[in-house]
């Protein structure tokens, strides 16, 4: 069951486990987030749930779904408009270059902007909030590795014998959704429990000496 944080009668926002693609994928016709979503909708429902913007396959958290096509298009212009106020907690290996600071960094050949402050260090990883500008395509994940920090746990843009902390998954959650609601002109702001393995870096449990693959 697919954990449901906020719903109203055009928006639902859900809580996506690690693991696990939102759409299928080219040569990956795994279920996803979005058919296990409408498998749950109630029976005899007469919409269907579409996806307003993507999470990698990886990464956790919150996820905004349209009950219908027309206002999914509308929740997705807030996307391209830069109104809606996303935010992110990483673990990333070693310090960060200062307590906060701006990521100005292009992806494939277009500005990109990525704000972060970092909330706890520790000896060898950083628990870093994260606020992307812009929306390219795995965007924390480039800039935090083209600064030197790269997130614990991932393998697509980084080889797993760099990290001197193993994990088992990327550590890299969607913890926060701001926006107004582009049918009611409400302030919605949706927030996610981080999941275990993040939480253990963040309430500084000795992490670096301790093997989070056994928590």
């Amino acid at each position: 069951m697919i954990p449901v944080l906020y719903e109203d009668q055009w928006l639902l926002v859900a809580d996506k486990p690690s693991g696990i693609l939102v759409i299928p994928a080219p040569g990956d016709q795994k279920r996803t987030l979005t058919a296990l979503l409408n498998e749950q909708l109630p029976k005899g429902a007469l919409y269907r749930l579409h996806p307003c913007h993507r999470l990698d396959r990886d990464t956790s958290g919150l996820i905004i779904y349209a009950k219908g096509k027309s206002i999914q298009q509308r929740m997705m212009d807030e996307f391209k408009n830069k109104r809606v106020k996303r935010t992110y907690m990483a673990v990333t290996q070693g310090r960060m270059p200062a307590p906060s600071g701006e990521i100005h960094k292009p992806i494939e050949g277009k500005p990109s902007l990525t704000r972060y402050r970092v909330i706890r260090q520790g000896p060898d990883f950083s628990v870093v909030e994260v606020s992307p500008v812009t929306g390219r395509t795995n965007q924390i994940r480039i800039h935090l590795r083209q600064i030197g920090s790269p997130i614990l746990g991932d393998t697509r843009f980084v080889f797993r014998r760099h990290f001197r902390i193993k994990v088992n998954r990327l550590m890299l959650h969607a913890r926060a959704l701001e926006f107004v609601h582009p049918v009611t002109g409400g302030k919605v702001k949706v927030e996610s429990e981080l999941p275990e393995k993040i939480k253990y870096f963040q309430e500084g449990k000795n992490a670096s000496r301790q093997d989070p693959k056994r928590l």
